[in-house]
């Protein structure tokens, strides 16, 4: 009985898989670690430490984006912190060659939070490239994440 459950189990877990190859093809998502960091806020001492991923999503096709976030979840120590002040989100597009020709400024937020995320509006690219997903602190660009746009 509990070796047909497990069986049972693998061969869903496979056609969910199976089903959802083609869709994958179209859509992106990736993590990256948030280094620890400190900064000052009106003079009082901000450390963001270890246990923080910038993840990035994209979905789409070609050259056309038809959504896109970005945001951070922390665990442990860090998801017991302030969090992140004065922080925003910008999305950035770049040709085959490296060079930006677009950037999506997100608004800068004043207050703390640990979990900052953004949306971003869809998108017709000109050409293909990568499209990025950048986290900025107090005005300092902390992490980036992005994903190649290609045919």
């Amino acid at each position: 009985m509990r070796g047909s459950r497990y069986l049972v189990a693998l061969a869903a877990a496979g056609a969910l898989v199976l089903s959802n190859s083609t869709a994958a093809e179209a859509s992106a998502v990736g993590s990256t670690p948030v280094q620890s960091f400190q900064y000052s806020i009106g003079g009082m001492p901000m450390k963001i430490p270890t246990g923080c991923m910038f993840t990035h999503v994209v979905r789409g096709g070609g050259k056309k984006i038809t959504y896109q976030n970005a945001g951070v979840d922390c665990a442990f120590v860090a998801a017991l912190g302030t969090g992140f002040c004065n922080w925003r989100i910008d999305f950035t597009y770049a040709n085959t060659s490296n060079r930006t020709y677009r950037t999506s400024r997100g608004r800068t937020h004043p207050e703390c939070k640990i979990d900052p995320m953004r949306n971003n509006a869809p998108q017709k690219l000109p050409r293909f490239g990568k499209a990025c997903a950048h986290l900025y602190v107090n005005g300092v660009r902390r992490v980036s994440q992005c994903h190649h746009i290609t045919k």
